[in-house]
């Protein structure tokens, strides 16, 4: 027999009310063995979390300089 017949022999045995969570450990087993997608770009991207005072862009060169310092302007 090949794993396949023994696996369906034993699905014949289980009881109908119990084939519903069997359905689900299968599911789960299958998402398991499948090659997962890298993520894009655009998903890296969108995890990117930038804390910074709210001028931070538009005073990004005295932020660079020094001028400015983004510990004392958070809020």
């Amino acid at each position: 027999m090949t794993t396949k017949e023994l696996i369906y022999s034993e699905i014949d045995q289980i009881e109908e009310v119990w084939l519903k969570d069997l359905y689900q450990v299968i599911t789960l087993f299958v998402q398991s063995k499948q090659p997962q997608k890298k993520p894009g770009l655009m998903t890296k991207l969108r995890q990117i979390q930038i804390d910074a005072p709210e001028d931070f862009a538009a005073n990004l060169d005295l932020y660079l300089s020094g001028e400015k310092n983004a510990s004392t302007n958070l809020s």
